[in-house]
């Protein structure tokens, strides 16, 4: 997100000295917290139960595999699970869920800025924390909480802009000298505790620590005796990454549909392309259809596999992904030539959370696939898939093969 062009890394330069033009097309379809878990013992997962006679029919065609967002047992957010998918190592680049927060509803944040994104919360009598959103109150409502909070919150020597977002959620950016963002969250991430405070881990971040607290301080006061919304929660301070453009590693032309601000934002960072997509799947697909001449990388990001995996509700999960299966041929209708359909994390709804569970990965690409035995897309089935266990950072290179767009290494 900026005019420099930032270097690429050791692996990007490798891809970037093998690239080649090619007429093909890569559509990545990401199913937010695919990745489930049985409910009971001997069970199935989310996606085990739910009917995909089309992602069934992909993966009898192609090859399933599994995904490892950062590392084997580590539990990733949702940024850094986007990231590796889109080829950039999520270890060695880190990124606050407040930046893409803000990127994602085009808030202008500049050097020196830092954002966060504010969650909506409904806290009890006793102050602990009783719903962590607020029983996802509406976005009327939400944009209705931010005004009033415009109106009657200011730190001194701290210039606050307060977007809403979607649903609970809005952002936050604090502009002001020797700001810094390493900041911890304050959400607590269970209910029937307090929320935590805010504390820096240098001066600058100590200055925007003390910005946060009187801030959350007015906004109790301000939203005292309201119901469910009376207070915020602050997730992922973070001032602006800088990251090798999409186009520059890969030599793609990648566009993105997503109707969620955060995945937007994402692809924002990296330089891709944000399209209009609407509201729903079939308006996504709509603008895909509409866009396909224009692009040759089409990332879909599909939002409610992982919104029920966070309520609990294995029964709207398994909807969640019948909806998407629902939409496939909508995208084969175009002859993609790579069709690939994974997840960023697995969010199961056992867990009701993220989890370090490897993620479902199905690859389609008529001109170069390699069959396994397996017939059907499932967490079980991709155990045995061809594609193994592979680092999602190692996704994008398999991709550009099966799309020909790589050339041969070495004499």
């Amino acid at each position: 997100m900026s005019d420099e062009r930032v270097p690429l890394t050791p692996g990007q330069a490798l891809l970037h000295g093998l690239l080649e033009p090619a007429p093909t097309k890569i559509v990545l379809v990401v199913m937010d917290g695919l990745g489930g878990l049985p409910m009971a013992p001997g069970g199935k997962t989310e996606l085990e139960a739910a009917r995909t006679p089309n992602l069934d029919r992909l993966a009898a065609q192609g090859t399933v595999g599994l995904s490892i967002p950062v590392a084997p047992g580590i539990t990733p957010g949702s940024g850094v699970g986007h990231l590796a998918l889109f080829g950039y190592d999520p270890v060695a680049h880190p990124v606050g869920r407040g930046i893409l927060e803000a990127l994602g509803i085009g808030m202008e944040v500049g050097p020196g800025d830092v954002a966060v994104r504010g969650n909506f919360c409904t806290l009890g009598d006793d102050g602990t924390v009783a719903d962590r959103r607020a029983g996802r109150i509406s976005t009327d409502e939400c944009r209705r909480l931010v005004e009033m909070l415009r109106e009657r919150v200011s730190v001194p020597g701290v210039e606050l802009t307060l977007e809403p977002v979607r649903d609970y959620r809005m952002a936050v950016r604090f502009r002001g000298t020797g700001l810094g963002d390493r900041v911890n969250d304050t959400d607590p991430l269970e209910t029937a505790l307090r929320p935590v405070d805010p504390q820096g881990d240098d001066p600058p971040s100590q200055r925007t620590a003390r910005a946060a607290a009187e801030m959350l301080r007015q906004v109790r006061e301000v939203l005292r005796g309201a119901h469910p919304a009376n207070y915020l929660l602050l997730r992922g301070f973070s001032a602006l990454p800088h990251f090798p453009s999409f186009a520059d590693a890969y030599g793609l032309n990648a566009a993105a549909l997503a109707l969620y601000p955060t995945y937007r934002g994402l692809a924002r960072l990296v330089g891709m392309t944000v399209l209009d997509a609407g509201s729903t799947i079939g308006e996504q697909m709509g603008a895909l259809k509409r866009h396909w001449g224009a692009h040759d990388f089409f990332f879909v990001h599909h939002k409610p596999t992982d919104s029920s995996g966070e309520d609990g509700d294995f029964a709207r999960k398994c909807a969640a992904i019948e909806a998407l299966d629902a939409a496939l041929p909508a995208i084969l209708e175009l002859s993609p030539d790579v069709l690939c359909v994974t997840g960023d994390h697995s969010t199961p709804a056992r867990m009701r959370a993220h989890s370090f569970h490897p993620v479902p990965l199905l690859l389609w690409a008529p001109a170069s696939m390699r069959p396994d035995e397996v017939t059907t897309f499932g967490e079980r089935p991709c155990m045995r898939g061809g594609l193994g266990q592979l680092l999602a950072k190692d996704l994008m290179p398999v991709l550009l093969a099966h799309a020909h767009r790589l050339k041969k290494y070495g004499a």
